[in-house]
């Protein structure tokens, strides 16, 4: 993981540096594994699961980039950013990044494009985050 290209995007003004913050990266890691859990509940209707799972994956990236003490300047950062805070692949930063259009279409023009492939690969993607996250020492 290289600090340099989160320092880049400092430069940018894409992130704020912020110390790190031991009980908001708790609460935020206990946030998605908790929405994480209830996305995974199928009784719930799909465009549930897929806010909950949506969230649970922002508040992991979040919570990732906050261990090393940067904040984001939108929510779309904290997906395009994951390959430098936790080491992911771009084939999970990738689906994440198109659940953030399909979350944006939905909740700002409500046109919902969801479907169960979809919604699989957004729980897979946020538990491959979740897991790389339980890696971080604390």
């Amino acid at each position: 993981m290289n600090s340099t290209n989160l320092d880049n995007l400092v430069k940018a003004g894409q992130l704020k540096i912020e110390p790190f913050n031991k009980p908001e990266f708790m609460g935020l890691v206990d946030s998605g594994e908790k929405r994480l859990k209830d996305a995974n509940n199928t009784s719930l209707a799909i465009e549930s699961r897929f806010d909950l799972a949506y969230n649970a994956a922002h508040a992991l990236a979040l919570a990732a980039l906050r261990w090393h003490g940067y904040r984001a300047g939108n929510r779309y950062i904290v997906f395009q950013v994951l390959p430098h805070t936790i080491g992911v692949g771009p084939e999970t930063w990738r689906i994440l990044a198109k659940c953030h259009h399909s979350r944006n279409l939905a909740e700002y023009e409500g046109h919902v494009e969801i479907d169960n492939q979809l919604l699989l690969d957004l729980l897979k993607a946020t538990k491959i985050v979740l897991d790389a996250m339980h890696q971080l020492p604390i």
